[in-house]
């Protein structure tokens, strides 16, 4: 038998799919008006501006600690110029995770309909990012920086066994906190024009991505079976372990010649750095936590990623 709960459960389900399309109308309207082409968009062969930041000091990793105070000028802007590629190296190795979780998740269903339509036009996107992206780290004559092994393993079986809330999830993860960053960096003029005009094309079009997974999420969370949800509250707290260890590529002290060690000791001591990632995280996670993901062993391993306060 059917119980009232059961039934208002169901008929909440109707209305958050039904409101699936309404959404994805809106945003392929505005992918429409707000989308750009960053070959034609950016100046990639102006030189870099002498003195001027590839990411904004406060954001780079050694930011306050002991051996930022001992480093010249100079070798800091450099630390950031490094820290800018191995973002962007991220970037791309997360953008292309993302990729296939969206063609996975549009496979099944109708191809005509807005919400298909829609995550095609983010497989665009996400495209043109990826280009983007290694553009900008060919364009500083930086190395590319790819994860290591052990996080492109856990990328790959993620990216097979994870279900439909927990692909989202994912995706969350890996794009507001880097969001976040690029909002405090694309209106800063201390930063290079180049590096602002791609955080801000990736601010623009990633609002769209954002809002997507966000409403699809939330669908998920009610729609999907008790054990999906479960395992989507594990699987994004060991996914949020992976990112917050990947989000800074140790090799970047080392090219710019400082003691890797002791530059990874003092970044995990270090309370402003701590402060700048769960800062970054907090509109996430207070989101998460208000559909339902933030729960259980879940929860603890948010708190042990850093990311959770």
């Amino acid at each position: 038998m059917t119980t009232l709960t059961e039934t208002a459960v169901r008929r909440d389900a109707l209305g958050l799919l039904k409101d699936r399309e309404q959404v994805a109308r809106r945003l392929l309207e505005s992918s429409a008006r707000h989308s750009f082409d960053p070959d034609r968009e950016l100046d990639w062969d102006a030189p870099f501006e002498p003195g001027k930041w590839f990411w904004p000091p406060e954001l780079v990793s050694l930011y306050g600690t002991p051996m930022w105070h001992r480093m010249s000028e100079e070798q800091r802007i450099a630390l950031s110029q490094h820290e800018a590629a191995a973002l962007a190296s991220l970037g791309i190795w997360f953008e292309v995770i993302l990729i296939q979780l969206l063609v996975r998740h549009i496979y099944d269903k109708d191809a005509t309909s807005d919400h298909v339509r829609y995550a095609l036009t983010e497989i665009e996107d996400e495209c043109r990012h990826s280009k983007m992206f290694a553009r900008l780290i060919k364009r500083g004559d930086t190395p590319y920086y790819p994860v290591n092994r052990r996080h492109h393993g856990l990328g790959r079986l993620f990216k097979t066994v994870s279900t439909t809330p927990g692909s989202f999830t994912a995706t969350l993860l890996g794009e507001e906190i880097l969001d976040w960053m690029q909002r405090l960096t694309f209106p800063d003029e201390r930063v290079q024009p180049l590096v602002r005009g791609v955080t801000r094309i990736h601010v623009v079009e990633e609002a769209r991505h954002v809002r997507y997974a966000r409403e699809e999420l939330r669908r998920q969370m009610v729609t999907a079976p008790r054990w999906s949800q479960e395992f989507t509250r594990l699987t994004s707290g060991e996914f949020a372990r992976v990112f917050s260890e990947a989000f800074i590529n140790p090799q970047v002290y080392t090219d710019v010649g400082l003691d890797r060690r002791q530059a990874v000791a003092q970044v995990k001591a270090s309370g402003h750095r701590r402060e700048v990632m769960q800062t970054g995280a907090k509109r996430l996670t207070d989101f998460l936590d208000d559909i339902g993901v933030l729960r259980g062993a879940g929860r603890a391993m948010w708190r042990s990623s850093g990311l959770l306060a």
